[in-house]
């Protein structure tokens, strides 16, 4: 292999002949060999996007000169069509506060740019990673801005995918609205309500999530930019500052807004741990769900078998015909993954001092990674699982029917203590509670058939009143 001699300050090293990253990249990878996983692609691109939005505010107000601003230009264009990602060798987890990712992006930049005008890989006199592609910039506005921009495409992607679940819900509960079930509580009988009550309520809590996540997008859209190292705003033009924001949100196609204090915006990163949390509250409620499906599948002949899950693949390698809640059982692995990275990212976001928060790698690696497990778990969650469970309506009402839990209706009625006794008749025999009740002359037939009607138990009021 052939090489090119590159120096920064700690020396000179060999770097690659034909790569675009440079020496500082090139240490970098070899300081950090930690998750042996690539950096987000979306992350790339929103760094991409960062320099190129700095490119030409520099260019406008007159500090970077045309021919360098639009090879810088290009280039960035070139890596935000998704060219050149082979280059971005840093591992997502790294000491110094990204700065590695930064100049990762800085030399990839500069030495296709120094190529689209001409000249050979590690020229930097003709385009300077840090001159030119990080004018007016720095590691510490640069990687939190990617960040939350990154966060915001990622964001809009998980609520696409809530409304769909949100939609395949509320399609199975009126499907299921007739059939009537068991409730339970602590997993014991309650009293009876309608499949589709349950499945409404599962649509109900997943549009909430939503509207919770798109309230934490506004955490999102408030950048440090133009801060530079502490906030303060040094080796940044005061014009920069003031048009760095609208450019980059033109670029991006978001609606993004300065921090009103950008030392705080540098310092501070609580709204990473508020959309961790909420993405974490989300996973939460999707595992419950998923437990639940869980629950009133199994089976099929020793459990409580209430509904069908699409049957997807083999259960067992040694046992002929079984199938298994993979998907629900996915999604609740993925929750489980979720809420450890939420922990990651409370105590990253907790551990910053001072003036910088240096942990921003990891908080990154693992938010990134929470949206777009979750934005997969969803879509298998839907198209694998929702829109293809059925009810076994026999099954339910046998259940019901079965049920001591019906003699709640009679309560008004008869007392809670006449009622209770009833049922622990019902639970000792073996009889049913309707049988109890006419063989001892408690309640005539045709008022126990209204009181005892499961669906007249599924809604608000004292039944037979």
């Amino acid at each position: 292999m052939d090489f090119r001699i590159e120096s920064d300050s700690i020396g000179e090293a060999r770097v690659p002949k034909d790569v675009y990253y440079g020496v500082q990249t090139l240490r970098g990878a070899n300081n950090f060999r930690i998750t042996t996983l690539k950096l987000n692609t979306e992350f790339i691109t929103s760094i991409a996007e960062i320099k190129k939005a700095a490119a030409i505010t520099n260019n406008e107000i007159g500090l970077l000169e045309n021919k360098l601003a639009e090879a810088i230009i290009e280039a960035c264009n070139e890596i935000i069509e998704g060219k050149f990602r082979e280059d971005f060798i840093i591992d997502p987890i790294q000491g110094g506060a990204g700065t590695s990712i930064n100049m990762n992006a800085n030399e990839v930049i500069a030495n296709r740019a120094i190529e689209l005008l001409g000249g050979e890989k590690g020229r930097y006199d003709i385009v300077s990673p840090n001159d030119h592609v990080n004018m007016g910039q720095s590691t510490n506005d640069v990687i939190p801005t990617a960040g939350k921009i990154t966060a915001l495409k990622l964001i809009a992607r998980v609520v696409e995918k809530l409304k769909e679940l949100s939609e395949a819900l509320d399609n199975k509960a009126e499907e299921f609205k007739d059939v009537i079930k068991m409730g339970r509580t602590q997993l014991q009988d309650a009293v009876p309500i309608t499949l589709g009550q349950e499945f409404k309520a599962y649509s109900a809590v997943i549009r909430r999530d939503a509207a919770r996540i798109e309230r934490a997008k506004e955490e999102m859209e408030v950048v440090n930019i133009g801060g530079t190292a502490i906030g303060t705003g040094i080796n940044a033009d005061e014009e920069y500052v003031c048009k760095i924001v609208p450019e980059l949100s033109k670029i991006t196609k978001l609606k993004l807004y300065q921090s009103q204090d950008l030392i705080d915006g540098t310092q501070n990163l609580d709204g990473f741990a508020l959309i961790s949390g909420i993405i974490k509250t989300c996973a939460v409620n999707l595992s419950k769900i998923a437990n639940d499906l869980r629950l009133m599948s199994s089976g099929p002949r020793t459990g409580l078998g209430e509904i069908n899950l699409p049957a997807k693949q083999n259960g067992s390698s040694i046992m002929p015909g079984k199938v298994n809640p993979v998907i629900p059982e996915v999604i609740n692995q993925i929750a489980f993954n979720i809420i450890g990275n939420d922990v990651t990212v409370t105590m990253a976001v907790e551990a910053g001092q001072l003036e910088l928060n240096a942990f921003e790698p990891v908080i990154f690696y693992n938010l990134f990674q929470s949206l777009e497990t979750l934005t997969n778990g969803i879509d298998t969650f839907v198209d694998n699982c929702i829109v293809g469970i059925t009810a076994n309506r026999e099954r339910c009402s046998e259940l019901v029917n079965n049920s001591v839990g019906i003699v709640t209706a009679i309560c008004p009625y008869v007392g809670y203590k006449s009622a209770a006794k009833i049922a622990k008749q019902a639970i000792k025999t073996g009889e049913s509670v309707r049988k109890i009740i006419l063989s001892e002359g408690i309640l005539k037939e045709k008022e126990l058939n209204d009181l005892i009607n499961p669906l007249n138990m599924t809604s608000p009021g004292i039944v037979g009143r």
